[in-house]
């Protein structure tokens, strides 16, 4: 039987309101930015980094996504294909969609419009500190093309007319890592229509109300038995709701996560959800965690080892899948999480 834990007896408010996983999955040999070879005829911002310039990186994610499932040995994304930079929406929306491996750089700010969907084996990485994608967003795969094994790293995206990133449409082994979201319209990360094994991590999400949902609608059941997502040493600065909130996942894992300001509450397991929450600091949060929410029903919780400073008491109920049963991980002192996480997250901060 898989081992689940039982929830910790809490007070209920008012209703309505790093250790490395074993196993690297790869090393990501990425040119750098250099002296530009010819742009591929018929296509404009796109560079051919020059081949001798190259780095090696060697960090892998660290759970969900670093489990070997569903014929997938963790998230490599690109790794093995061809390396190309691009700085227009036209060449971005060319390469994310091709078939095939592709570790994509992007460089400077880049206006797309709507949603750019991303298929199978890409890793889309951002140069230096100022890669962008404004004005629309990723989406992860279509109902034809699926949007399996891809890394989304060191980008910051603004003011996209949807979502900022959409996992979608059983989209599978995915990695979201060391990015900067804010200012969009709906969801910065929405995660779900049997989307798995995903892990978010050094993110900071910022300047916006609806962080990240886990979880089409209370009616999409499909999702039970999916959707399994760790969050860990990601920033929720002053963002309002949703990080997560979760439908039908059992487990979501959240860990070492900083939440700072979080007016309307932090993370909330609604319809049968377990959730593991442990080690995270909440800063200034009147409502840490909900069971149960808006017209929602109620989910289940499992927290252990989180600070709650000048916030409120959490709700927990029922029992969760470990996570341990899928994967290692350590978790890091919570008293440490602000510098950690606050020094650590968004750009600027990886090799790529």
């Amino acid at each position: 039987m898989t081992p689940r834990l039982a929830a910790t007896p809490s007070p209920k408010p008012e209703p309505g309101r790093s250790a490395l996983a074993a196993g690297l999955v790869g090393v990501l040999v990425l040119p750098l930015l250099g002296a530009a070879g010819p742009a591929r005829a018929g296509l404009s911002g796109l560079a051919a980094p020059a081949p001798d310039a190259t780095i090696s990186c060697t960090d892998a994610p660290i759970g969900f996504a670093s489990v070997n499932a569903l014929g997938q040995n963790g998230t490599t994304g690109g790794a093995g294909g061809p390396t190309i930079t691009v700085t227009t929406a036209s060449a971005l929306e060319d390469y994310v969609g091709r078939a095939g491996p592709y570790i994509i750089r992007v460089s400077g700010r880049i206006q797309v419009d709507d949603m750019v969907t991303v298929v199978a084996n890409k890793s889309i990485l951002g140069v230096g500190t100022s890669a962008e994608i404004t004005g629309g967003g990723l989406q992860l795969g279509s109902t034809t093309r699926p949007g399996n094994n891809v890394i989304i790293r060191n980008i910051r995206f603004t003011g996209a007319e949807d979502d900022s990133i959409s996992v979608t449409n059983k989209a599978h082994h995915v990695w979201i890592d060391h990015n900067d979201l804010s200012d969009g319209y709906d969801g910065l990360l929405d995660i779900k229509r049997e989307s798995d094994f995903v892990t978010v991590s050094w993110n900071r999400f910022h300047n916006h109300s609806k962080s990240s949902l886990v979880g089409h609608s209370d009616t999409y059941t499909a999702d039970v038995g999916k959707l399994r997502v760790t969050y860990h040493h990601n920033f929720f600065d002053s963002t309002d709701q949703r990080h997560p909130r979760v439908r039908f996942a059992d487990p979501v894992h959240v860990f070492n996560n900083y939440y700072r300001n979080n007016a309307l509450y932090g993370i909330a397991s609604t319809e049968n959800a377990g959730l593991m929450v442990e080690g995270n600091y909440f800063e200034n949060v009147a409502h840490p965690i909900y069971v149960g929410y808006d017209k929602s029903g109620p989910g289940r919780v499992v927290e252990r080892n989180n600070l709650y400073v000048n916030s409120g008491a959490p709700q927990t109920a029922g029992t969760v899948i470990e996570p341990r049963t899928y994967y290692p991980y350590t978790v890091d002192a919570p008293a440490s999480v602000p510098g950690t996480v606050s020094g650590g997250v968004g750009v600027g901060k990886v090799c790529v």
